[in-house]
C-alpha cells in the first residue's frame, strides 16, 4: 500500500479536487475535473471522479451564444417566447404609420421599441426625436412639444421649434405620456387628429406628417377612471399596443444580456473579462429584477468596475431581499471597500489568497488597501 497516500487519507480522507486537460487519441484536449476520496484504509481503497467541464467552461464564457437568439434589435437581446412575440409586433407595425403605445414598467426597454420600429420603418432615414414627458416641468412641456413665437411670454426672446416639428416626417416618441398634465391633452389630441398645430403665442397653423409611439409604464385605464387621462386620446395612442415583458417573465434571456453588458462595459474600462462564474450567473437568474434590464444593465456595470482579472466579481450580496438599499448610489470607493474586505474575511485574511481570488498581484493589492484605507484590525 502506498504510504503516502494512506497518510493522506488518514488526515484528509479525500484528495483536493483539481483540474487538468485531458488529451484524447484525435489530439483534442478536454478540461476535467479530477477528484479522489479514500473510502477504506484497511485494505486501501479509493475512487477517483474525472467531470468533464467542457459545458461549464461553455455556459461561463462571456462569447457564448444562444443558438436561434434574436437580437438584432440594437440592445433588445434575447431567444425567449416573450421577447420573440414583442420583436414580430415590431415587425408587423413598423412598416406602417400606425401610432403605437408601448406599455410596460421601468426598464425594460421601451425607448428601445420606439427606435426599433422607427429603424425598420420607411422613415429610418428622416429624423427620430424623443422627449420625457415626466423629466419637463409641468408648465414648459407644451412649448417643448409645439415650440412658441418670440414674445409669446416674458423671457421669449426669440422663436422656438418644438419637438413635433423637429420630428416633421419622422417619428416622435412621447416617454412616460401619462404624465402629461389633463389641461395639455386636448392640444396634443387634436394635433394628432388633424396632423397640425399651432406654436405657442402664433397664429400660423404648421401642418406635419409624424409618426407616433407614446410608452408609459402607469395604467391608463386606472387614470381615465380617476379623470386623470382622457379617454379619447388613450384610445387615439392606443392603436397597436405592445407590451414589454417585465424580466422575470424571461429569465431565460438574462445569460444573454449578462455576456451582453460584460463584453459592453469592460470594452468601455479597457478590461479583459472572459467569463463569469456559474454559481454567479445562477444567482443572476434567480434574483426578481425590480427594476428589469436596467437593473441588471447598472449590476452587471458596477461588476466590472470590481473585476480585476478575467473573471467577473459580482457583489451577490445585493441580490438578496434583505441587502441594505444604495448599491448603486455608493461611491465607487466604497463599493470596493467593501467587496475587497468581503474577500478579505472569506480567505481567512489571508492576503496571497485574497489577491488571487480578486485577480490581481499582491503588491497591487496592498497598494489598494493603503488607497482605501484598509487596516490589518478591520480584517
Amino acid at each position: 500500500m502506498d504510504e503516502v497516500a494512506h497518510e493522506e487519507g488518514l488526515r484528509f480522507g479525500a484528495c483536493t479536487p483539481f483540474e487538468k486537460e485531458l488529451i484524447r487519441k484525435d489530439g483534442t484536449r478536454v478540461p476535467v475535473m479530477v477528484t479522489t476520496a479514500v473510502l477504506k484504509l484497511s485494505p486501501f481503497l479509493w475512487i477517483t471522479f474525472v467531470t468533464d467541464l467542457r459545458e461549464r467552461d461553455r455556459v461561463e464564457n462571456i462569447e457564448e451564444e444562444t443558438p436561434g437568439a434574436a437580437h438584432h434589435f440594437e440592445e433588445m437581446i434575447g431567444s425567449s417566447p416573450a421577447l420573440k412575440r414583442v420583436m414580430r409586433q415590431v415587425e408587423v407595425v413598423a412598416p406602417t404609420d400606425a401610432t403605437v403605445l408601448v406599455l410596460g414598467e421601468t426598464g425594460t426597454g421601451k425607448e428601445l421599441i420606439a427606435r426599433a420600429i422607427h429603424r425598420l420603418s420607411p422613415r429610418r432615414h428622416l429624423p427620430f426625436i424623443s422627449l420625457n414627458c415626466a423629466a419637463i416641468p409641468t408648465g414648459l412641456l407644451e412649448s417643448e412639444l409645439f415650440g412658441y413665437e418670440r414674445g409669446a411670454f416674458t423671457g421669449a426672446l426669440g422663436q422656438k421649434i418644438g419637438r413635433f416639428e423637429m420630428a416633421h416626417r419622422g417619428t416622435l416618441f412621447l416617454d412616460e405620456v401619462g404624465d402629461i398634465p389633463l389641461d395639455l391633452q386636448p392640444k396634443l389630441l387634436r394635433a394628432l387628429q388633424e396632423k397640425s398645430f399651432e406654436r405657442l403665442g402664433g397664429t400660423k397653423t404648421i401642418p406635419i406628417d409624424v409618426r407616433l409611439v407614446a410608452a408609459t409604464n402607469r395604467n391608463l385605464t386606472q387614470m381615465m377612471g380617476e379623470k386623470l387621462f382622457r379617454s379619447d386620446l388613450y384610445y387615439r395612442l392606443k392603436v397597436f399596443p405592445i407590451i414589454t415583458p417585465p424580466l422575470r417573465d424571461h429569465a431565460e434571456d438574462i445569460p444573454l444580456l449578462a455576456r451582453h453588458f460584460t463584453k459592453k462595459y469592460a470594452a468601455k474600462m479597457d478590461r479583459e473579462i472572459d467569463k463569469i462564474p456559474a454559481e454567479t450567473m445562477k444567482a443572476l437568474m434567480s434574483w426578481s429584477w425590480p427594476g428589469n434590464v436596467r437593473e441588471l444593465e447598472n449590476f452587471i456595470e458596477r461588476s466590472v468596475i470590481l473585476s480585476q482579472g478575467p473573471t467577473l466579481r459580482a457583489p451577490l450580496a445585493e441580490l438578496r431581499d434583505d441587502a441594505p438599499e444604495g448599491g448603486a448610489s455608493s461611491t465607487l470607493e466604497a463599493v470596493e471597500r467593501d467587496h475587497i474586505l468581503r474577500v478579505f474575511r472569506e480567505a481567512g485574511g489571508v492576503v496571497s489568497v485574497t489577491a488571487t481570488r480578486l485577480g490581481m498581484p499582491r503588491t497591487t493589492l496592498n497598494a489598494m488597501m493603503k488607497k482605501l484605507g484598509i487596516s490589518r484590525a478591520e480584517l
